[in-house]
């Protein structure tokens, strides 16, 4: 029940994480999550509102706070970055439904960007979480990156 979501993407680690941290910008390209209100920069500890469309077009806040933010670093010949963040709407903390995302980058040398995420739930109302349409709204969320990342690339 950890809905995810994968794609590779024709664009350098660099520019995908940039579009990734540019919350202000989300309603330009990003149909799942079309606004996050957060501080600049962004840092371990800060709160972020994620204003999520669902495909049925119903919309909703969602409370976070950022819980890994791993900068683009190199090793090996991979370079690799990280951003997660926890949810903290009243389910979780009544501990009725826990959710952490992740959102991994990842290259090697001049290859494809790999962009995957997945949200790891628990609770006993995960199934009232929907994670089938946490999927869907994911995957909607990474064809978009794609997109984005490599039209600015061009």
């Amino acid at each position: 029940m950890n809905p995810s979501a994968r794609v590779e993407i024709t664009a350098p680690l660099e520019l995908v994480w940039q579009i990734m941290l540019d919350t202000d910008r989300y309603g330009e390209w990003n149909p799942f999550v079309v606004r996050a209100e957060t501080t600049h920069p962004a840092a371990i500890g800060n709160p972020i509102v994620l204003h999520v469309v669902w495909a049925n077009g119903r919309r909703t806040r969602s409370p976070e706070r950022i819980t890994a933010l791993d900068a683009p670093s190199t090793v090996d010949g991979r370079t690799a970055a990280r951003l997660s963040y926890s949810y903290e709407g009243w389910p979780a903390r009544l501990g009725l439904v826990r959710g952490t995302r992740h959102q991994r980058l990842q290259q090697v040398g001049g290859g494809p960007t790999v962009y995957e995420t997945v949200e790891e739930f628990s609770g006993p109302l995960v199934r009232l979480a929907g994670p089938a349409r946490v999927a869907d709204g994911f995957a909607r969320h990474a064809e978009a990156l794609k997109t984005r990342a490599e039209q600015l690339a061009r």
